[in-house]
């Protein structure tokens, strides 16, 4: 396994535009690979399963096999971590420059 921390490989997943386009789809509800693949048809069926590993192995993405298909749901929980580390706190300490600046300027 590699040395990559798990927030590591969400910002790696989510480096990239198609992978985050997926997961845009994936909002709206779980899709089969078959589907992703038709709505990303400008790749070819392996480029878009290395992309839906790469989603997977960020913990993006749980598949759940239903017979012969592959159905594809979204785990938003660790954007959500993401955003609870690194955004909501440097949103925090923007909005507190900017309460500041407000008060100087009145």
């Amino acid at each position: 396994m590699s040395s990559e921390s798990k927030e590591d490989l969400v910002f790696k997943a989510l480096a990239h535009k198609a992978r985050r386009a997926m997961l845009d789809r994936l909002k709206e509800g779980p899709h089969t690979t078959g589907m992703l693949c038709e709505e990303f048809a400008q790749m070819d069926r392996c480029t878009v399963m290395q992309h839906l590993k790469v989603l997977e192995q960020a913990g993006l993405v749980v598949a759940e096999r239903e017979g012969r298909e592959r159905w594809n749901h979204l785990n938003s929980l660790p954007i959500k971590q993401i955003h609870d580390r690194w955004i909501s706190e440097y949103a925090t300490h923007a909005l507190t420059i900017l309460d500041r600046l407000q008060a100087d300027l009145e």
